[in-house]
Formats: structure tokens, C-alpha cells, sequence
């Protein structure tokens, strides 16, 4: 089923993202979190994928060696396995940056081959960077470029032209959003511009950047309803659940805490007491989006597992 389809109902849908190993690892802390959030009936499972990055390593004589390494590889294995174990739909990650046409094109060919086709397409980072570190390598850009080659791959098409002999169950997507503003775009009306683009394309929906004030999230809506853009908002979510996080999330994501809850953050002294503050602002933010009727909250779990639970304990 699309995502669109698992979200609709008169309860608010539960979700969340996760990030696959780091190389090596196993998969028994990414079990771990699933089994501790499976409880509250998540419609789906977001996995996040990541390129790979130029290292340094001593060569000897005092010389370096850059070599490129992608610390958490297997996106694709690990959908496939996971949402096997679970039966809950996967949402995979699709980069932009770092990824060539060509190996965006076996990706998409290996999760038909498994049955996944919900996904989620991102520019990502670092693309410009990936290019000068592979001389002839081309990354797209932008979203829109990567929306164009998987419509075209369920028109039917390789991206070098030829037919697909058998397309199979086409691909659907959702894109990303930003309530406060993308950070390269020179104003809202541009960044709106752009993210009704992405729905021209045949984004099914939009999931926002983390946001600490419900008011940016519904300004946000009601400036996209009045652009025309009827899809669904679904707003993402985390709680701080540290200390150091008043100051990194917002450099880090571009966005505004609120003056009462930063408030009452900076009178915290430990990081437990940052995450109960944390948990206590965001268990009220989930309140007021679900009293206002949002389909679905998408919950960043990364360093904060065990916050999410206690968040969906109280409000699911």
C-alpha cells in the first residue's frame, strides 16, 4: 500500500525513521528500537541512507591516501530484512547526492525485485564534494532531477533510454518539507515554489524538517493550501534529550526553538533533566497537532529511542 493509503483514518498514524548500522555492526540495537516502538502501530518505517565520504589513511613516509567509504551501507538489505521480520512497510531513503543515475538505477531495480516500492527522495549532502573526489561521476542536484528518473523508470525506461521488459509495481513517493525555511532558499515563497514543483512531479506527500513550534507547522500548511499544494504535511518530529542539543539541533537544522520552551530548557542542569523537559514539550507539541487533526506524526529516533516510546506511551 502507498503511504498515503496507511496514513488515512480518523486516528493520527504513528511512524518513525531509523538509521541502518554503522559497516560492521549488526542489526541487533536497530531490532532493539523497533521492538521497543512496534507496540504503537507504526504504518510504516522510514531508513535512512548515506553516501559514501573521502577518508584519509597514512600511506607511510609521511604521505596520506584518500579513499572513499560509506560508513553505513546496506539500506536496501536491511528494508528488505526488516520489513520481512515485521511486515511493516519500509520507506527507504533515495540520495541525490553521492549516488550516480546508474546506481540510482540498480537501487530502484533491487527494491522491486523485493517488494518495496514506498520511498523517499532527498537531495542530501555533499553532492558537489562526491563529484570532485570521483572525477566523472555525476550526482543530480536536486530533487526534482531524481523525481524525474523514477517516473521515468515506471514509465517504463532505463535511464539510458531502453524498454524495461517487465516495470512492475510502480514506485511512490514523498519528499521533504521545510516549515521554517530550506537553507539555501532566499525566502518562504521560493522554498514553497519549489516544494509544489516536487508535487507537480507526482510527490504523494510531504514530510517537514523538525520543528519545536506547532504555529510554524500550520503557517506552513495553510501557506501551502493557499499555493495549491493539496497533499498531505506530515510533520516530523524529536525530542531534545540533551543538553547540548539547544545549540547543535538548531545550527545543525536550521531552525527556532521557542522562547517557552527554551525557557524552561535552560534551567535544566543534567541531561536527564533536559529529557524530561524534552519529553514534556514534545508529548504537548503531539497533542496539539493531533487535536488539529494531522494525518500522521513521523517521529527522528536517532539518540532518543527511548524518549520517542515514552512520548507515544502517553499520547497513543
Amino acid at each position: 500500500m502507498k503511504i498515503t493509503d496507511l496514513i488515512k483514518g480518523e486516528k493520527t498514524a504513528f511512524s518513525f525513521e531509523i538509521l541502518p548500522p554503522l559497516k560492521g555492526a549488526g542489526m541487533g540495537k536497530l531490532r532493539e528500537t523497533i521492538d521497543r516502538l512496534r507496540d504503537f502501530g507504526p504504518r510504516y518505517i522510514n531508513i535512512t541512507t548515506h553516501h559514501s565520504i573521502p577518508v584519509y589513511r597514512d600511506a607511510g613516509g609521511g604521505l596520506l591516501q584518500r579513499a572513499m567509504l560509506r560508513k553505513r551501507p546496506g539500506t536496501v538489505a536491511v528494508a528488505a530484512a526488516l520489513q520481512q521480520a515485521y511486515g511493516i512497510p519500509m520507506v527507504p531513503h533515495i540520495l541525490c547526492s553521492g549516488y550516480s543515475k546508474e546506481e540510482t538505477e540498480y537501487v530502484l531495480i533491487d527494491l522491486q525485485y523485493l517488494g518495496i516500492t514506498n520511498l523517499l527522495l532527498l537531495r542530501g549532502d555533499g553532492a558537489r564534494e562526491y563529484e570532485q573526489a570521483n572525477p566523472g561521476v555525476q550526482s543530480y542536484h536536486h530533487t526534482t532531477e531524481l523525481q524525474q528518473q523514477v517516473n521515468r523508470y515506471n514509465e517504463g525506461y532505463f535511464v539510458d533510454g531502453t524498454r524495461i521488459n517487465d516495470p512492475g509495481e510502480p514506485f511512490s513517493y514523498g519528499v521533504a518539507c521545510y516549515p521554517e525555511k530550506h537553507e539555501e532558499a532566499p525566502n518562504m515563497s521560493t522554498d514553497l515554489h519549489w516544494f509544489a514543483e516536487k508535487v507537480r512531479l507526482g510527490a504523494e506527500y510531504g514530510v517537514t524538517q523538525m520543528f519545536y513550534d506547532n504555529d510554524k507547522y500550520f503557517r506552513f500548511v495553510d501557506d501551502c493550501r493557499q499555493a495549491g499544494i493539496e497533499v498531505p504535511i506530515i510533520p516530523g518530529i524529536k525530542p531534545l534529550v540533551k543538553l547540548k542539543q539547544l545549540t547543535s539541533l538548531p545550527r545543525i537544522f536550521h531552525m527556532d526553538l521557542p522562547e517557552a520552551f527554551t525557557h524552561e530548557a535552560l534551567k535544566c542542569k543534567t541531561d536527564e533533566e533536559m529529557r524530561r523537559v524534552g519529553i514534556e514539550w514534545c508529548v504537548q507539541q503531539c497533542r496539539g497537532l493531533m487535536r488539529r487533526g494531522v494525518p500522521s506524526i513521523h517521529f527522528y529516533t536517532t539518540g532518543a529511542s527511548d524518549a520517542v516510546a515514552e512520548v507515544a506511551r502517553q499520547i497513543y
